[in-house]
């Protein structure tokens, strides 16, 4: 097979150059202009895809002596959980603002009750829609049983993208 190629080596090799392009912009829909989540997303070709596991707040205080950990209200674990996230993405180039997608567990702070949707979409929004960071993922919530530890009541995963680098 070889030799059936030796004709061919003087030959001048041309090179085609491939056109560079770069990804549209993810693009995101809402249902209001104020609405907390997107209703659709279109993620182009091209983008890198970043997740993250299901992230929990810090404790407030650690345990000791036989106490338990305190983990503050549904609102301040959303917030130190959505610290976290920012952190974690920040480690690896990314940013809030390439979130496109959240899922959230809940638990109630009390046995038998309803979720405190209000207090996570306090500190949610200072994350996501802010004048900072306009950007809002399409989101879940759901209401869980219980979570990693008793006083846990908040668990976040996200998913994010971005153009490649």
């Amino acid at each position: 097979m070889l030799l059936g190629l030796m004709p061919l080596a003087g030959c001048v090799a041309v090179s085609a150059r491939l056109k560079e392009t770069t990804p549209s912009d993810v693009v995101r829909t809402y249902a209001a202009p104020n609405a907390m989540y997107a209703r659709t997303l279109v993620i182009p070709a091209g983008y890198e895809t970043i997740r993250l596991p299901g992230i929990v707040p810090d404790p407030v205080t650690s345990a000791a002596d036989g106490r338990a950990a305190v983990w503050g209200d549904t609102e301040q674990q959303t917030a130190s959980t959505l610290q976290k996230i920012r952190a974690q993405l920040a480690e690896v180039g990314a940013s809030e603002a390439d979130v496109v997608a959240a899922t959230v567990y809940l638990v109630a702070p009390t046995a038998g009750g309803a979720m405190d949707f209000a207090g996570m979409n306090r500190a949610y929004v200072k994350h996501f829609g802010s004048d900072e960071q306009p950007n809002r993922p399409v989101r879940s919530t759901v209401q869980v049983a219980g979570l990693v530890a008793p006083g846990v009541l908040v668990e976040i995963e996200v998913t994010a993208a971005r153009k490649p680098r």
